[in-house]
């Protein structure tokens, strides 16, 4: 592993002269757009470029594989900002939120180095180097809590906005209080087609999940509140005209979502777009491309086009993978400026090849890697610290399938954990379960998302690698009839499939994986011939529907007056996917302890770890039947080995997964 961070350092070093010399290969071709062509007297053309959810990831690198990953890395993104700066006489760079955690060097800057005041975070002397002119938070800038968060803020060349996160409510959106700037106004000189300069306002509204109080309830309590993302924008916009903005710019840290408004929306770009006064879009937290075919067919929506209820958008990706881009034709009258035509497209940083490799499409830029360069050895340390030994390997390709070990040995830390913490007190005679979820597996984040560990030494990065979020532990105790709905929720990832039928689709991509709870110290079994009690959103559309069945308790079946106590994260515990039984002020067990901490002690006193699965859940068997899901070809190697189970190769899948048939 040594020789090849060598070799990696290397390739970082020859990419980036490369990069400045500007003749690489890979290097994008400046190719001026046909709207700077065409525009003329009192015509401009401005390109707004547009990256979200980057998640630390400023060198293309995996630390939890510890090896050079060619898909990621806002040094590469740089590259086509570059480009486009060149190519473009009028542009600016913004993004949507989710910049300040997301891999072990976010963890390694929070709980090992730390912020003091004066220091330069890493991400952040990144995107100055990069030169991004405004960003809004997104939820996970939370995760470390407000003084880390505000350190962080402080040494940003850019505004960082947010109207809809709050320290003090007022009557009205008007009279709120804010952490940082709601919106601002930025005075920019656009050069028209003749080469005149002409004085442009843009204003900038920042938004930001609502949700982020229930997810980092821990951190936020009688700190900060949150409104609604449409009614907060409803009112700032006018404010925003009344104070000259020429066009206005939402950066949403939210998704595409309901066609309707819904108090409280999550993902609100389409209600968003419908606002009078703003006039473009930059979308993020789904970690999903628009334009694109992701959101083919939504009412209001042009996925081709890159349009939502008529307006420009762009979502850009995760982890600097795509550069969006808004051209817009702008075209001066009586004093102001006005969007005459406009157009959407993205650019992206890699591309899979044939056999399913990646292939990167631009170089690194030297002077963004420099600015994260000795956060990035510092991280490279960090994760390398050996811990211990296990036996076996771990990974989570076959995790939504079928009872998992790399799960297994998270549920084991934290039900140690908490067994401690119960122990003499009021709790203690309750049944103790515990519930996690596989995080890595694959989705949005691709073929090469999973957790793979090889059995041998135990680094600090197999440790993220198994639990990559900053969570805390959690304990709650609920009933019966909460634990087998908390389940239904679960279940909710897999279709409903017909007994008899051949090469069904098991898994419903809508679901995330982290809200797969597995829940151990129960057994029980899922019978996906019945409908699903929730929908993705965790709202009950089918009340009489019982997938879960066979739940039992050392033996005993469970009744729905009985009481349990399960441990879980603060996400979850604090409502985070709508489960049953959890909610605010519901925990008996509030720790400050991180999962990875609890995890990290398990590992050291008991290795050399000896991971197996318990086999305490399966899908309920239906003879005669079989069904297709998609996970990574690495996991070839590993299918014969899932016991109990008969998986076999079924092909491809798209977008460089492979396919298996699992006979049920």
């Amino acid at each position: 592993m040594a020789q090849a961070h060598i070799s990696c350092a290397v390739r970082f070093n020859l990419s980036c002269r490369h990069a400045d010399a500007g003749t690489a290969p890979g290097a994008p071709l400046i190719v001026p757009h046909r709207f700077t062509t065409l525009a003329s007297k009192n015509q401009a053309h401005l390109r707004l470029m547009g990256t979200t959810d980057l998640h630390m990831h400023v060198f293309p690198y995996d630390y939890y594989a510890d090896r050079c990953a060619d898909g990621v890395g806002l040094a590469r993104t740089a590259a086509h900002v570059d480009a486009i700066r060149a190519e473009a006489a009028n542009a600016m760079l913004l993004d949507s939120g989710d910049f300040l955690q997301g891999n072990p060097m976010g963890d390694y800057i929070a709980y090992e180095r730390g912020m003091r005041e004066g220091d330069l975070h890493p991400v952040i002397a990144a995107m100055n180097a990069v030169g991004f002119d405004a960003a809004t938070l997104g939820n996970h800038d939370f995760n470390y809590g407000l003084d880390f968060l505000v350190k962080s803020l402080a040494g940003a060349r850019f505004p960082v906005l947010s109207a809809n996160v709050v320290t003090g409510m007022g009557t009205t959106p008007y009279d709120d209080t804010h952490l940082v700037k709601p919106h601002i106004i930025l005075e920019r000189t656009l050069i028209d087609g003749t080469g005149k300069a002409h004085p442009f306002k843009v204003g900038l509204i920042g938004l930001a999940p609502p949700q982020i109080t229930t997810w980092d309830r821990h951190y936020l309590k009688g700190r900060v509140r949150t409104r609604d993302i449409v009614e907060t924008a409803r009112a700032h916009v006018p404010l925003m005209k009344e104070k000259g903005a020429d066009i206005i710019v939402a950066l949403a840290h939210s998704g595409i979502g309901e066609p309707r408004h819904v108090e409280g929306q999550e993902n609100a770009c389409l209600p968003l777009a419908t606002l009078e006064g703003i006039d473009a879009v930059m979308s993020g937290h789904q970690h999903l491309t628009f334009p694109g075919p992701a959101f083919a067919g939504i009412p209001g929506v042009d996925a081709e086009r890159g349009t939502i209820h008529g307006k420009p958008a762009v979502m850009s990706g995760f982890w600097g993978s795509h550069l969006g881009v808004i051209d817009l034709m702008l075209e001066r009258d009586a004093g102001h400026w006005r969007i005459v035509t406009h157009d959407c497209a993205l650019r992206p940083i890699s591309r899979r090849g044939k056999n399913r490799e990646i292939a990167p499409l631009v170089e690194s830029r030297a002077h963004v890697l420099n600015a994260a360069a000795r956060a990035h050895v510092e991280t490279l340390g960090y994760i390398r610290r050996p811990l211990g030994r296990t036996t076996a390997p771990l990974h989570s390709y076959f995790a939504l399938v079928a009872d998992d070990p790399s799960v297994q040995i998270v549920s084991n830390a934290q039900r140690d954990y908490m067994e401690r913490m119960l122990k003499g007190g009021p709790h203690e005679h309750l049944p103790l379960l515990s519930a996690v979820a596989p995080f890595k597996t694959g989705g949005r984040g691709g073929p090469d998302h999973y957790t793979d560990i090889p059995a041998g030494r135990l680094a600090l990065r197999h440790l993220a690698d198994l639990y990559p979020y900053p969570n805390t532990v959690r304990a709650l105790r609920v009933s019966g009839a909460q634990l087998k709905g908390w389940l239904e929720r679960s279940a909710g990832i897999f279709n409903q499939i017909t007994p008899g039928g051949t090469d069904q689709e098991l898994l419903n991509p809508a679901f995330p994986g982290y809200n797969f709870d597995v829940i151990d110290g129960v057994r029980y079994q899922i019978e996906i011939s019945q409908p699903s009690r929730f929908d993705i959103e965790g709202n009950i559309v089918n009340p009489g529907a019982s997938r879960i069945v066979a739940l039992t308790w050392q033996g005993r079946p469970v009744s729905d007056d009985m009481e349990f106590v399960i441990v879980t994260n603060n996400y979850r515990a604090d409502g985070g996917g709508a489960f049953p039984g959890t909610g605010c002020d519901t925990a008996i067990v509030k720790s400050p302890t991180t999962i990875r901490d609890v995890i990290l002690r398990h590992v050291v006193e008991t290795s050399p770890l000896t991971p197996g699965a318990d086999g305490n859940w399966r899908l309920a068997p239906l003879p005669g039947t079989t069904v297709l899901f998609d996970t990574s070809p690495q996991a070839a190697h590993h299918a014969t080995r899932v016991l109990g189970l008969a998986i076999e190769p079924a092909g491809e899948g798209a977008g460089g997964f492979a396919r298996f048939r699992l006979r049920l």
